[in-house]
């Protein structure tokens, strides 16, 4: 499911034990309870416990409160994060390993809403579907191939279908 809140990247560094927290370009501003969120939930101690030898981006979102115009759907109380990826060098982790590191840190993960066609995919945005947070429409869904796919580029292919991109008006 794709969550309706802001591009979080967490950078670990195992020799040097640092943590970078930034958004999804460099330029990115965090707000700052976010930050003091992602400090209570990133520290040193427990990502040298999951990647003691590692440097490791772990790729989420950021979502909540005043994040977004319907982040307080999500979190009506404050602000949390959302795991969704994890690069380890150019190794990207299969969604398996990100669900068991996410348990390893104690940290949520983006919901799995399922396989299928890219066919079925664009009829459930365009009919909408609940949101595996709470009793209101899903932003979306983000899809990738079963088979870790690249562009000529060297660009994962992953594709985002939004709801409002079928219901423009409302």
């Amino acid at each position: 499911e794709k969550v309706d809140g802001t591009n979080i990247r967490i950078g670990w560094d195992a020799e040097d034990k640092s943590i970078c927290f930034g958004g999804r370009t460099e330029r990115a501003q965090l707000q700052s309870s976010l930050v003091t969120r992602l400090t209570e939930l990133f520290t040193s101690e427990k990502l040298l416990a999951v990647f003691p030898e590692n440097q490791v981006i772990l790729f989420g979102e950021g979502y909540g409160a005043k994040i977004q115009k319907s982040g307080g759907k999500y979190k009506s109380d404050g602000v949390d994060f959302a795991l969704f990826d994890i690069s380890i060098g150019n190794w990207w982790l299969k969604r398996e390993r990100v669900e068991e590191i996410a348990r390893e840190l104690n940290i949520g993960i983006v919901p799995f809403v399922g396989c299928g066609t890219l066919a079925n995919a664009v009829k459930l945005c365009k009919e909408g579907f609940n949101s595996a947070w709470g009793d209101f429409l899903a932003e979306g869904l983000v899809m990738r191939p079963a088979v870790e796919l690249r562009d000529r580029g060297w660009r994962r292919v992953i594709a985002k279908l939004k709801y409002r991109d079928f219901h423009r008006s409302e």
